[in-house]
């Protein structure tokens, strides 16, 4: 199916459309199988009359005559020659039962009247007062329909389809708006309060949401009071046993120690980081240089004396969070850095597609299996991350946060050259 079909309005739109086609073709046809049966009905009594006084008629002339006067009698269902019958079965229909039964009622008991069938339609059989056989053929009644009656039944299709289209829509719109703020919420972590009115169902499931969102609200911004109290409480007696530490005599003990406290203020500022990241959002958009960016991230790292290489690229300018991008960025470039020695960044641009930014590595890659789930707090691989390399399992799920925060895409795969790649997909929309 595509996009369009699979939405609730263009499905529920689709079923009336169906239903009203079919309830319009069975209307239809209820009208014609009355209509028909009506003039059937009307037909028969009228043919049987006419048959009668055209016999009557027919008798009153002389034999040398009636030749000429058969074609005027003839009329659109029924026509008239003098010749016998032909010998054959006799149809057993509900047409023809009504109209031998008709003749019969006019003609008898002067006339013997028979019934005969062949491939032409029924033939009605007698023979006039002098012998001379007559034969009437006849033809079931046709049904002519007017010609603005299928224009007629099409507007009035139309009428009621646009009609449904309207409901439909109306009915469906609380829906888009619930999406959108679910969406915007999402990414930004907070979203405009839906409106409360419209249905009752409508008002009901808007201030639900709206309740729902000012929750989640309260309890992150209370996590991050706490996480950032937590984090100022850790920091002091965290120094005080460093400056301890570093007055025992240097030995494997001591060196030990100072690794370990380390690791400790290394997890405490990550965790608030990623505390942080979550309301990346405070930040304002504006318009960013892509490869000045990129450009002074990579000089940075190359000051440092890192490995870190911006590969040549076309310009391009996006509006974004420009703090948080950067910090994308590093924690990628930092994550490459520490499992793939040398790196690459490269910046994808071009007419009708969105920016993209590759951090390229040559380190081992990542099982296929565990693309997804790294970027899962705390979530570390055995086989690469370990205590030596510093790693606490909070850089890559910060990176997706703030990627989510600034509306971007992020995600890993591996190389067919060996190594990681780390692309970020940027919102669509450039600055103008």
């Amino acid at each position: 199916m595509s996009g369009w079909s699979r939405t609730l309005f263009a499905r529920v739109v689709l079923i009336l459309l169906v239903w009203l086609i079919a309830a319009q073709g069975l209307a239809y046809w209820v009208v014609m199988q009355e209509r028909s049966l009506a003039v059937g009905s009307m037909m028969i009594d009228y043919a049987a009359k006419d048959i009668a006084g055209a016999v009557a008629l027919l008798e009153r002339l002389p034999a040398g005559e009636r030749p000429a006067w058969l074609p005027k009698l003839d009329r659109a269902n029924y026509r008239y020659s003098l010749a016998p019958t032909p010998s054959t079965a006799t149809p057993d229909t509900a047409f023809t039962r009504a109209v031998l039964a008709a003749l019969r009622a006019a003609l008898e008991p002067m006339h013997d009247v028979v019934m005969r069938g062949n491939d032409a339609g029924p033939q009605v059989g007698l023979q006039l007062q002098d012998g001379t056989p007559l034969t009437i053929a006849l033809a079931p009644p046709r049904m002519r329909v007017s010609v603005w009656l299928p224009l007629a039944l099409l507007v009035q299709l139309a009428i009621l389809l646009a009609f449904a289209w309207f409901a439909v829509r109306l009915a469906t719109r609380p829906l888009a708006r619930l999406a959108a703020a679910a969406d915007a919420f999402g990414s930004r972590g907070s979203a405009a309060p839906l409106p409360e009115n419209g249905p009752t169902e409508v008002a009901h499931t808007a201030a639900a949401f709206n309740a729902m969102q000012r929750r989640i609200v309260e309890q992150m911004s209370e996590r991050l009071r706490i996480l950032g109290a937590v984090s100022h409480d850790l920091q002091t007696p965290i120094t005080r046993m460093r400056l301890r530490v570093e007055l025992l005599d240097a030995g494997s003990v001591r060196e030990r120690l100072l690794s370990d406290l380390h690791a400790m203020q290394s997890l405490v500022e990550e965790g608030l980081a990623y505390a942080h990241s979550a309301h990346a959002v405070e930040e304002g958009e504006r318009a960013v240089d892509l490869h000045a960016l990129l450009d002074s991230i990579s000089c940075d790292y190359a000051d440092a004396g890192s490995q870190v290489r911006l590969n040549p690229s076309v310009g391009a300018t996006v509006v974004t969070r420009p703090n948080a991008l950067r910090r994308i960025v590093v924690n990628l470039v930092d994550n490459a850095l520490k499992f793939g020695g040398d790196v690459e960044i490269e910046l994808r641009a071009g007419p009708g597609r969105p920016p993209t930014i590759a951090v390229l590595d040559r380190g081992p890659g990542i099982p296929e299996a565990e693309l997804e789930s790294v970027f899962e707090p705390f979530h570390r691989l055995e086989s690469s991350r370990n205590r030596d390399t510093g790693g606490t399992g909070l850089g890559l799920a910060i990176a997706r946060n703030l990627a989510h925060s600034i509306g971007a895409g992020i995600s890993l795969s591996n190389r067919s050259s060996g190594g990681l790649e780390a692309l970020i997909t940027l919102p669509p929309a450039e600055a103008s």
